[in-house]
């Protein structure tokens, strides 16, 4: 049921579009994703799709323009991906990105073979801007390779508008048949003007009109809801972050009252967030339930220390107290989900059609029983999911939350957790973060919080001996939450949290901020 429930949800957000679209064939490709967001970020919609998608398929979604992304494979060993040549042959503009630009010379005639010297990161290359993609663009900057393999002979009517020192082909056309290939990454920040790369393919060559604006896809999944619930009951696991937050505001928008809304407090937030989400959703048109469940999880983490054994303690807790809530609720006719596109195309990555269930707390309930899953925000990513909430007027402490675990505090109190570590940690969190908004740093950084670490050490505070907690401060800088650096924080920012935590909140003298990138650290501690 889950399966079938979720393809029919696939189907009614897909009927619901009518832009101009792109099409972006995965490869197997580490920036896929980062693709699609540049298109978008565009104004035109895309989306990200196999490359075994068959050929009729890709007819029948009529895009203006097709991207083949990057992948790990050499294009020409046996088991490597491929795509039917006919796509060739629509007529319809093709942009090859590394693997794809190879593959194409090799699915069109031309020779790929194992580059002579390999070319990975900031590349020095010439352009020839008399082609339409690097129109209005300087004759030379840098572009940001990763590749084992080039373009060794070119295929009948290509010529090379790009060069480096060791790549006669940084990128070929063919603009007679609209078809383009880049062997490096205009989609990274490290490629200079890539974006504008893309822009020019997609408005000189594919004809695109900028259609795709957050307001419109407001009023259009508003619409779309109506018709898929119609008189139905539907439920929503509210957790209080932009995703659970955004999706009440559109089924409210839509269905009003038919929507109940549970919010299961564990006791485990950050300090004010419950009270927060309580304030946007309580005595509105939707049914809102908060349940105040912090006493009951702190018993079952009593004596606790283990970090994968609390994530299992408080996952299987919070749907013991969701099914608890939902049962007074009685039968639902569709169950409300914040899953969001990087979900999406990390479900249906490869060649098998994985369905994963991306709910907020963990995974679907069981118990519930419903008719269909209703994911306004499939199509979505994380920044334009908060455009949406600006969009539908929730207030910005909402919108700009910070990411934070399901789990909550609890996996950022080190050892066993108690409450009185909990408020040492919500009092000292929320400092580090009151000084972060104040520096103005608050949107340029895309995690930041401190960790209760179990570690105590000797101070001096006055003329007395203290031995008390050491607080970690943490901040990252990412763009896909799968690698990340450490935030380049103001020593300045530091200095002032440091001094108002030791100052304002008791039981921590001694502050460490964490310096180490993702990988091999991970974002959370535990």
């Amino acid at each position: 049921m889950e399966k079938r429930n979720f393809l029919k949800s696939v189907k009614k957000v897909g009927e619901a579009m009518t832009h101009q679209f792109v099409l972006v064939l995965d490869f197997g490709g580490q920036y896929n994703q980062l693709i699609a967001r540049r298109v978008r970020e565009c104004g035109v919609y895309c989306e990200v799709h196999p490359y075994s998608t068959p050929l009729e398929k890709i007819k029948e979604m009529n895009p203006i323009g097709i991207i083949f992304t990057g992948g790990p494979n050499s294009v020409y060993d046996e088991n490597s991906p491929k795509v039917d040549p006919a796509i060739f042959e629509m007529g319809v503009p093709i942009l090859g990105l590394c693997y794809g630009c190879q593959l194409t010379a090799q699915l069109l005639g031309g020779s790929v073979k194992s580059a002579p010297n390999k070319e990975f990161g900031k590349t020095e290359t010439r352009f020839n801007n008399q082609s339409k993609v690097f129109g209005n663009l300087p004759e030379s900057g840098i572009t940001w390779m990763s590749h084992n393999d080039y373009v060794d002979a070119m295929p009948t009517g290509f010529t090379s508008v790009a060069q480096t020192d060791d790549c006669p082909v940084a990128a070929m056309e063919n603009a007679e048949r609209k078809i383009y290939c880049f062997q490096y990454h205009p989609e990274v920040n490290h490629t200079e003007n890539g974006i504008k790369m893309i822009r020019n393919f997609l408005f000189e060559v594919c004809g695109a009109k900028g259609d795709w604006s957050m307001g419109d896809y407001a009023k259009t999944a508003v619409e779309n809801i109506r018709k898929q619930v119609g008189n139905g009951k539907v439920l929503l696991a509210l957790s209080g972050g932009v995703d659970s937050s955004v999706v009440a505001k559109l089924l409210e928008k839509a269905v009003g009252s038919q929507l109940t809304c549970i919010f299961v407090d564990h006791g485990l937030m950050r300090k004010n967030e419950g009270d927060e989400v309580e304030a946007v959703f309580a005595g509105g048109p939707v049914n809102f339930v908060r349940v105040n469940a912090g006493e009951r999880f702190l018993a079952k983490l009593a004596g606790v220390t283990e970090p994968e054994k609390k994530r299992k303690i408080i996952g299987e807790e919070f749907i013991r107290v969701f099914e608890e809530e939902g049962k007074k609720i009685g039968k639902v006719d569709f169950l409300a989900q914040g899953t969001i596109y990087p979900d999406v195309i990390e479900s249906g990555a490869g060649d098998a059609a994985v369905i994963k269930s991306h709910h907020n707390v963990g995974g679907l309930p069981d118990y519930v029983d419903f008719k269909e899953i209703v994911e306004p925000l499939r199509l979505l990513f994380k920044d334009e999911v908060r455009a949406l909430g600006k969009e539908l007027g929730l207030p910005d402490y909402l919108v700009w939350r910070q990411p934070f675990p399901g789990p909550g505090l609890a996996i950022r109190v080190i050892g066993e957790i108690t409450e009185e570590k909990l408020s040492i940690l919500r009092d000292a969190d929320w400092i580090f973060r009151d000084e972060i908004a104040k520096a103005g740093l608050d949107r340029d950084i895309n995690q930041y919080f401190a960790v209760l670490t179990n570690m105590r050490s000797v101070g001096v505070m006055g003329d007395g001996r203290t031995y008390d907690y050491t607080l970690a401060l943490r901040g990252v800088t990412t763009t896909d939450f799968m690698t990340a650096n450490w935030a380049r924080i103001p020593y300045e920012v530091l200095e002032k949290a440091s001094s108002r935590i030791i100052n304002e909140v008791s039981g921590i003298n001694r502050i460490v901020y964490d310096i180490t990138s993702k990988p091999p650290a991970t974002i959370e501690w535990e």
